[in-house]
């Protein structure tokens, strides 16, 4: 599904660059401007630093005149408000949204038809007001749906930037999140022989120290034997362990007297 998203008559720079950087770490690319506060927006140094790297995605942005500009080829319309509306489209969480609609598009794609032709051809639209006065009425009652992300009742007040991160991060999780890249190779389980050795060689540390009595040994080792297999030792772990059990056996050097000292 094609996604725009439209900024209407935003009045500080800064929030543009942060839109398109919240928009390329979801994946996001088509952002258009609906008459912005400055003609040079996309090129204003508050702009470019705040985007910290999505520079692709400002120089693919768009500046129109009108909103009829903007929601060309667009097909679900979403208005964003921090309260409901007394009248207009029905308000709701974007995860609740997202859900409804995507349950919608997969019945439609499923019957295969010109329903399902169409929903290929969707195109989602978020629509984001003026950081000074919001979306006006007529532009939200033109909207599918009235988003509405839950914040603190008593402080509600979400950056503009911040706004988007949240819409684009929800639309990327309804459609397709992003696998979390691991960044280091998964540790090796020590397997039953390992476990096993590490056991006989602390049993004899354990008898070295006085802790075990080989007389009356009790449950002790089946014990440690189960506590080793709930911790799902590594390897490593393994080594850590027995060059413990290894420095309680060895042979201590018997403490000597300092320079002048009388035995």
């Amino acid at each position: 599904m094609k996604t725009r998203f439209i900024l209407i008559n935003t009045s500080h720079a800064g929030n543009v660059g942060a839109a398109a950087r919240a928009m390329k770490t979801m994946g996001f690319d088509d952002l258009m401007l609906v008459a912005p506060r400055w003609a040079n927006v996309l090129n204003r140094e508050e702009t470019i630093q705040r985007a910290s790297g999505a520079i692709d995605v400002l120089k693919n942005a768009r500046i129109v005149a009108t909103l009829d500009e903007a929601l060309d080829g667009m097909t679900h319309l979403c208005a964003t408000a921090m309260t409901p509306r007394d009248f207009g489209p029905p308000t709701t969480t974007p995860r609740e949204h997202f859900d409804s609609l995507l349950k919608k598009e997969h019945l439609a794609q499923s019957n295969q038809g010109l329903e399902g032709q169409k929903s290929c051809n969707s195109g989602m639209a978020f629509l984001f007001g003026s950081e000074r006065f919001g979306m006006r009425n007529e532009d939200v009652y033109r909207c599918h749906a009235c988003l509405s992300i839950p914040t603190n009742p008593k402080f509600g007040s979400l950056n503009l930037g911040a706004a988007i991160q949240v819409i684009a991060y929800d639309w990327r999780e309804a459609l397709a999140a992003y696998p979390v890249e691991v960044a280091t190779d998964a540790p090796l389980l020590a397997d039953a022989t390992q476990v096993a050795g590490l056991l006989t060689h602390l049993e004899q540390a354990l008898t070295h120290i006085g802790f075990l009595d080989p007389e009356s040994p009790k449950k002790l080792m089946p014990r440690l034997n189960q506590l080793f297999n709930r911790a799902q030792l590594t390897q490593e772990e393994i080594h850590i362990l027995r060059g413990m059990a290894k420095m309680m056996i060895k042979p201590q050097p018997l403490a000597t007297s300092g320079p002048g000292s009388k035995d």
